[in-house]
């Protein structure tokens, strides 16, 4: 279970740094405040979930280790 959670949060990291990018090269010829709001949102963001990481990894326990 904890594995599943971690890999999942992983792929969310991974999607939304890809995302992040492709959308700062599509704004920011045009907006650039706004590819930086985006970017600045997504860092927000990939922060919180490693933040949940941390948190999952210390507070779920392994059914092997008991």
């Amino acid at each position: 279970m904890k594995r599943t959670i971690i890999r999942i949060l992983l792929i969310l990291i991974a999607l939304l740094i890809i995302t992040a990018t492709i959308l700062y090269f599509i704004y920011e010829p045009d907006r650039p405040w706004f590819a930086f709001y985006l970017v600045c949102c997504a860092g927000v963001l990939v922060v919180n979930l490693i933040a949940i990481i941390f948190l999952v990894n210390k507070n779920f326990k392994d059914k092997g280790k008991r």
